[in-house]
């Protein structure tokens, strides 16, 4: 007889992994199905945010900020560094090493919380007595029953279409994880998260990096005013970024990658570079899922259909994370896979999508939270906006990192925040309170009126609610 349990999670992504802990809290019995293997084959709790993706490109992001720090900011310091050696193979180690402890953390978690897992692919079997049969195609295939089935299984990378991954030449996230060596020349397709990150990255550690973004503005999501500091700072830095480009033919071969494009004056160039990443968005994860087993409702683009409460076309199937609608975000993922634990049990879990958190971790940081400058004035909302630059903030100028602002915008009436948009040092962590305050329906005064620590990046935060008033005390 099949193995029975509450709750079936299939993928122990972020999403997955989280929904399958807060279900045990609640007191079901719960299985976690996940696929990803470690370097030696065994289990690597996590999903792609863990194994390539959030955690290995940010521990790749702070080991080549700290060799540019030390190469080229420390002097402004007074300290002197000679013979700068980079040893690119213990800094992946590191990377890995990062990645392992998250690993090992997640199955502490599972233990701790009673959490059957099963190494394999989850797929649906077919509707049975007491739920559905999910099979696990795994070292050893078996058969587990589950009453109320959670999706998490995450999403791919895209391919473009004429050069797919070989993850050699022409790379995924995956592979731009694992460079060997620093290449000379690389070139990045896309513009958007993933490729700023690993751009930087490797810019950093020294090569001639090579932005091709067929959009004409750059980052189009971002408040428009803060997009074109970050991009100012990015020049400078010496990423090349160009816009509004077609890319043709690109050919991979042992000397690397040649690509055709047109600029945007329709002028035709050949870029030939050692290395080419490929960061033009994900595709929902539903191959292998076998959802025409149960008749599990995908859209056109291969994602679940879900309601606003994350259920399916299938009674007690819920789906979450990049596998559904909505932001392709991690914390998104867990949040939902919260939301559902609790539905299931009865209760009501809650996702605002409108205070859920961005965050771009170059140098500078870009983050932000709500409606952006040119969203509002597209809806007709009055406003009220305003700025404050790190330039004036003390700790910022003691940090040697001045570049950027924080920026509000309000409700022109009511002062509600309508959104918050920062470029700076470490705005990952200040957007945080912009959260807080949107979740309690705050003003721009709220934040205006709290007292901040001297000195703090935080200050900024204060200061650009003040200035929604214009009343900055240090501007």
């Amino acid at each position: 007889m099949s193995k029975q349990f509450d709750v079936i999670v299939i993928g122990g992504g972020p999403g997955g992994y989280i929904a399958a802990i807060r279900a045990a809290q609640l007191g079901f019995n719960v299985a976690c199905i996940d696929e990803w293997k470690n370097a030696k084959g065994g289990p690597a709790l996590g999903g792609t945010c863990t194994n390539v993706g959030c955690i290995p490109s940010k521990a790749l992001l702070q080991s080549s900020e700290h060799f540019e720090h030390a190469g080229h900011g420390f002097a402004d310091h007074g300290i002197k560094v000679s013979g700068l050696e980079l040893d690119i193979g213990k800094m992946l180690a590191r990377k890995d090493q990062v990645v392992k402890q998250n690993n090992d953390g997640i199955t502490y978690l599972f233990k701790k919380n009673k959490i059957t897992s099963f190494h394999g692919r989850g797929s649906f079997v077919k509707a049975a007595e007491g739920g559905y049969e999910i099979k696990v195609a795994g070292a050893a295939e078996e058969t587990i029953v589950g009453k109320h089935i959670i999706v998490a299984t995450g999403s791919n990378a895209r391919a473009l279409p004429g050069a797919a991954f070989d993850e050699e030449n022409i790379l995924s996230n995956d592979g731009a994880l694992r460079i060997g060596a620093v290449p000379k020349k690389l070139a990045l397709i896309g513009s958007g998260v993933i490729g700023l990150e690993m751009g930087s990255v490797w810019r950093r550690l020294g090569s001639e990096v090579t932005v091709l973004e067929a959009l004409p503005t750059f980052l189009g999501a971002v408040d428009e005013q803060i997009a074109k500091e970050a991009k100012k700072a990015f020049d400078k830095q010496g990423l090349k970024i160009e816009l509004g480009v077609k890319v043709g033919e690109i050919k991979s071969g042992k000397k690397g990658v040649s690509i055709a494009w047109t600029n945007a004056k329709g002028e035709a160039q050949v870029l030939d570079v050692d290395k080419l990443i490929v960061s033009i968005g994900r595709v929902p994860n539903t191959i292998g899922l076998a959802a025409d087993a149960v008749g599990l409702a995908l859209d056109e683009r291969g994602a679940i259909n879900v309601d606003g409460d994350c259920k399916t076309n299938l009674p007690n199937v819920w789906a979450i994370g990049d596998v559904v609608r909505g932001p392709m975000l991690a914390h998104k993922a867990e949040e939902e896979g919260v939301a559902v634990a609790e539905r299931i049990a009865g209760q009501h879990g809650h996702v605002n999508f409108n205070t859920i958190p961005w965050v771009i971790y170059t140098h500078p940081e870009i983050a932000w939270v709500g409606q952006t400058e040119q969203q509002l004035k597209a809806e007709g909302r009055a406003y009220k906006a305003g700025t404050f630059p790190f330039l004036a903030n003390g700790r910022a100028r003691a940090l040697g990192d001045t570049t950027g602002m924080v920026k509000f915008l309000a409700d022109a009436t009511t002062d509600e925040i309508l959104g918050v948009h920062m470029v700076g040092p470490q705005v990952s962590e200040l957007i945080s309170e912009a959260v807080v305050a949107m979740e309690f329906k705050a003003s721009a005064e709220d934040i205006a009126r709290i007292c901040h620590a001297h000195p703090s990046l935080s200050e900024a935060t204060k200061e650009a609610a003040l200035a929604v008033d214009k009343r900055t005390l240090n501007f």
